[in-house]
């Protein structure tokens, strides 16, 4: 850890001693790429229309670019263990980075519990083995999906890490497998869909569209919260973080644009969309199309697995630092295991909340797993984006206040280029936490129609009950956090008083 950051007031948590260094620049790429392509969010973009590919192209310039620079930048000069929670805690202090954190980790468990999990035992359902609503077969697909996506987070990173490169690998040939062959349906059949879809951007698009396509695009920096876990995070993370950004552009606009082209508007809906597509092009390989869909969906599956695997693997690293720094309850909640090198206590403390989440997902509407899907993925959205409403100012103040730490990567233009990315990425998020908090409220200031039961499948108080009594259980789960972890400190300090 640098001299700089540890002769200051506000240091960063020191790193456990059992951790090895096993992250070289291939495996973080891989990592966030397992990480940050969704495929749960791939369907939910394309029921856009045409102008969803429109605002992802669009999205990736004036979002993607200046995002990945700036993390770019302060990922490679502040590569302590913890990422994020390092950076907020020395830019605004314990507390601060203590909630931030537990919004960016709680997203993990909330979407491997909610949207992950439903996609999956959709696809399994309905093309690889016949599961049913509510069924024991159901719940026992979702709890062994939940809990595999653990188990893979608690076993040493040095193993973990080829988990997740595997699912990496297995999504973008999935991926690249569909685009290519929506492409040959295309030349067989006509691409129908390209000319009967509108891809002249509207306000009522970008509205709905820009939290699903901000949620799609952040989170490059989660290997950061294995900083220390990495052979040369200076000159890694910048190259890792460019290459990674730039397939993951490349991965959600191709297949977007190859599911508008060849599938009916009508049929594409958020939880079925990439699936249903592959349905629908799968025709032109003849009578090897059923086995083929069969092997799609079956790695479709493990793509979301290992894309959970990868989320819990670098968020629960995050609160665990938090809690060992004394953030979030006890100390001992953020041990690492010793031989394994991974903070086992918080990733079953994931588990139990993705568990419970899930259970609680299922009576959300009746069974409904389209309309279940997408206000989980809305609320996953939503605790996201608001832990970067924290974090994005944090990077500006280590900016300014900080010009002595080596920064191996610097964002053009100096400060004012750092700054002006930091304003452009803040607005986006802003607007993004505002239209996944409360949709329809935008739409009404400017005169756009929004019928709320019909886009959400559910009615506003039962949507506005899960999210927002999400983030107040948040907020008082958070201020308990740091409540009882300032006793514990005061308790052991008064013990070694006496002693």
């Amino acid at each position: 850890m640098s001299p700089e950051l540890t002769s200051t007031a506000s240091r960063a948590p020191e790193a456990p001693t059992s951790l090895h260094r096993s992250l070289r620049r291939f495996d973080i790429t891989a990592m966030a790429i397992a990480a940050v392509i969704s495929f749960d969010t791939v369907g939910q973009i394309a029921t856009g229309g045409g102008e969803a590919a429109t605002w992802t192209a669009a999205l990736a310039l004036f979002f993607l670019v200046p995002y990945a620079l700036l993390f770019a930048e302060t990922g490679a000069a502040f590569p302590q263990e913890g990422g994020p929670y390092v950076w907020v805690k020395l830019a605004l202090g314990r507390p601060a980075a203590a909630l931030t954190t537990l919004f960016y980790w709680v997203t993990n468990p909330i979407w491997l519990g909610g949207s992950l999990v439903f996609l999956a035992a959709e696809t399994w359902d309905g093309f690889v083995f016949h599961l049913g609503s509510g069924t024991f077969g159901d719940y026992a697909f979702k709890l062994l999906f939940v809990w595999a996506a653990i188990l893979t987070a608690v076993v040493s990173l040095s193993r973990g890490k080829w988990i997740t490169t595997a699912g990496a690998v297995v999504k973008v040939l999935a991926l690249t497998l569909f685009t290519l062959t929506a492409t040959l349906y295309g030349i067989e059949h006509g691409f129908q869909g390209l000319t009967e879809s509108r891809f002249t951007p509207t306000g009522a698009g970008f509205l709905a569209l820009v939290p699903i396509l901000l949620f799609a695009y952040v989170g490059f920096e989660a290997p950061n919260a294995a900083g220390e876990e990495m052979h040369n995070p200076q000159r890694d993370v910048p190259a890792a973080l460019g290459r990674s950004a730039t397939v993951a552009a490349c991965c959600y606009l191709l297949p977007v644009l190859a599911l508008l082209a060849v599938v009916p508007a009508q049929q594409v809906t958020g939880i079925g969309g990439f699936m249903e597509g592959a349905r629908h092009v799968y025709g032109v390989y003849g009578p090897a199309a059923g086995p083929l869909l069969t092997f799609t969906a079956v790695m479709f599956v493990f793509a979301l697995l290992t894309q959970g695997s990868a989320w819990m693997i670098v968020s629960d690293r995050m609160q665990a630092m938090a809690a060992a720094d004394g953030g979030f309850f006890a100390r001992s909640l953020g041990a690492f295991h010793p031989r394994l090198g991974t903070p086992v206590r918080t990733n079953l403390l994931s588990g139990a909340v993705a568990t419970v989440f899930m259970l609680t997902a299922m009576q959300l509407a009746d069974g409904d797993a389209g309309a279940v899907f997408a206000v989980v993925l809305t609320v996953a959205v939503t605790t996201l984006l608001l832990s970067y409403l924290v974090i994005v100012p944090a990077l500006v103040v280590l900016r300014l206040r900080r010009p002595d730490v080596p920064r191996p990567y610097r964002v053009p233009f100096g400060n004012r280029g750092f700054l002006a990315c930091a304003a452009l990425v803040y607005a986006w998020i802003l607007l993004g936490s505002w239209s996944a908090l409360f949709p329809g409220v935008l739409e009404g200031l400017f005169g756009i129609d929004y019928d709320f039961g019909d886009t959400w499948g559910v009615s506003r108080l039962s949507f506005e009950a899960f999210t927002l009594g999400t983030v107040v259980l948040l907020l008082l789960v958070g201020a308990l956090g740091m409540a009882a972890a300032r006793r514990e400190d005061h308790r052991v300090g008064a013990v070694r008083a006496d002693t």
